[in-house]
């Protein structure tokens, strides 16, 4: 059963916090990223971008200990404390589009992960894993949670509206017009509540953090063998995340942008597609799909409707389903011979936020021949897939909330 803990989180002073918030650092482009901290010197940046108080980009074992350091000052200089009692916290996030999200942010259990008590649904390069274990071990903290959700809990509902009835320990609105809220729960009782509710729980699910939660993974292992007095509990046996409920979850697709039609002509690729779509030119009109199985594209100036021909293709498990894995399956790889999703520099993604016409804009512009819009997989979906012990292929969903660094972080102090 899920093992939730609550935990004492290092934070920043209530006067600081809008200014150490920020996004995740890949988020942000070289110019955006140094135009914050030229002129924020509090900003979370400032620690993992330790390279830009020497003007030099470093990278490795080196930049780790520098963000470690970064860090420590940030510490001695009280611009972060840490409180007395382990708690939960309830963490609100309202956008722009008024969008309400609100769960608990907790240590989840590493042995959980190990167990598939916590499912994945998308594969992790290993690469990735054994650097982010490195980073996580060295720097010996954690400053942005794995996003996982949960199937809806009266008992966890009632504790999170009693909670946020009181004054908020946080409240500030960023630059992208989300709102963020954040209360401590450190009462005895309502932290057993959670617990308690979270333990009959058989699963929950990553929806957004697969290589955190990875190599969160691999660091407890490294630690408890290295540790003589292991006993389960330290701190690095689990691994800080923000729990949602699935009806909080908001999930978008990710539409393709392909450089080239693989040296077809217009019409051999369009008579390609036709073994498995029935096929309508829509002209310039914007077709966007409103129904699983149902694909837009855009080629040549023109939107085209794809319908999947499901006499010819098969359903065999919940991946084959799944949109993103159809579309790989019959355009991708046998017609455009596009093989890895990961490597081929001939294909990129536009999440759904972004909007069809989005896609339309960047064909138009020459920089790609052709576009795919997708329909948005459902949490049933997801969680289908990862019961089945099976994985997306990559940018199939663009997941939200997104989450801010720095605002709670959680120390491998053992």
């Amino acid at each position: 059963m899920a093992k939730i803990h609550p935990f004492k989180a290092i934070r920043p002073t209530r006067d600081k916090v809008s200014l150490i918030a920020s996004r995740s650092y890949q988020s942000y482009t070289p110019v955006e990223r140094d135009s914050r901290m030229d002129y924020n010197p509090y900003s979370f940046l400032h620690i993992v971008n330790p390279g830009y108080k020497y003007h030099k980009e470093i990278s490795g074992e080196e930049r780790y200990k520098l963000v470690r350091n970064r860090y420590l000052e940030f510490k001695e200089d009280e611009i972060f404390m840490q409180d007395e009692t382990a708690c939960f916290y309830v963490y609100k996030i309202v956008n722009r589009e008024l969008e309400s999200f609100c769960g608990i942010i907790a240590a989840a259990s590493a042995e959980d992960y190990e167990n598939d008590i916590i499912k994945k649904h998308e594969d992790t390069l290993t690469d990735r894993e054994t650097t982010f274990k490195q980073y996580l071990k060295t720097v010996g903290f954690n400053a942005e949670p794995v996003l996982l959700t949960y199937p809806d809990n009266d008992v966890i509902s009632k504790v999170i509206e009693e909670t946020i009835q009181e004054r908020s320990e946080y409240e500030f609105t960023t630059t992208y017009r989300d709102t963020h809220y954040l209360w401590k729960v450190d009462n005895k009782k309502s932290i057993e509540k959670i617990r308690s509710a979270f333990e009959v729980m058989k699963t929950i699910y990553i929806a957004d953090g697969h290589h955190r939660s990875a190599s969160s993974y691999l660091l407890s292992k490294d630690l408890a063998s290295a540790n003589p007095q292991h006993q389960g509990t330290e701190s690095y046996n689990f691994f800080m995340s923000y729990l949602i409920p699935e009806s909080d979850l908001r999930i978008y697709e990710f539409n393709r942008l392909i450089k080239d039609l693989n040296g077809l002509s217009k019409e051999e690729f369009l008579i390609g597609l036709d073994e498995w779509f029935r096929i309508e030119n829509r002209g310039i009109e914007v077709y966007k799909p409103s129904k699983p199985h149902h694909f837009s594209m855009y080629l040549d100036g023109e939107f085209y409707s794809l319908y999947l021909r499901k006499t010819i293709y098969e359903f065999t498990d919940a991946l084959e389903e799944l949109d993103a894995q159809i579309l790989f399956k019959t355009v991708l790889d046998p017609i455009l011979g596009i093989k890895d999703l990961r490597t081929d520099t001939r294909i990129e993604y536009s999440h759904g936020k972004n909007g069809i016409v989005y896609v339309k804009s960047k064909i138009d512009q020459g920089e790609f021949e052709v576009g795919f819009g997708l329909f948005p997989a459902t949490v049933d979906q997801i969680k289908k897939i990862a019961d089945q012990g099976l994985k997306m292929p990559p940018k199939s969903t663009y997941i939200e909330p997104k989450l801010r660094s720095g605002i709670t972080i959680y120390e491998f102090e053992d």
